[in-house]
This record gives structure tokens, C-alpha cells and sequence, in this order.
């Protein structure tokens, strides 16, 4: 599509390989923070994470959707 190589499944150097549990260690059973005020700091952070992807995924569907049949 003309793109670039860093678009697409996350994998590109802004996507830093977030997809497929291959992020920064969040998820459920990761999350083992000293403090309340880290434990929250680091849920911002995947909620932020969480966002871009989503926002990548809908990029990714309005391509597909705008690609002649």
C-alpha cells in the first residue's frame, strides 16, 4: 500500500512489537509493583499502549476497507 515497512501488525519501529504478548511485560499475572502510585503509573502506561494499538487496528481496517474490490 505504500506505507513503509513500519506499518502494520505492530511490528514496525513505532510498534516496537507490542502485539502478541511481545510489549513491555504488562498483562495479568505481570503486574508485581512495590507501590499503589506504580502499580497505577504502569496501568496509564498500558492503557496508553492499548489505545495506539487500537487506533492501529482501525487504521488497518479503514485501508482494507478503502482497497478497491
Amino acid at each position: 500500500m505504500g506505507y513503509g515497512p513500519g506499518t502494520g501488525w505492530g511490528m514496525g519501529p513505532c510498534g516496537l512489537g507490542t502485539r502478541w504478548g511481545s510489549g513491555r511485560g504488562y498483562g495479568f499475572g505481570a503486574r508485581r509493583f512495590i507501590s499503589p502510585e506504580n502499580e497505577l503509573a504502569a496501568l496509564e502506561d498500558e492503557e496508553r499502549m492499548l489505545k495506539n494499538e487500537l487506533a492501529a487496528i482501525e487504521e488497518e481496517k479503514k485501508a482494507i476497507k478503502s482497497q478497491p474490490k
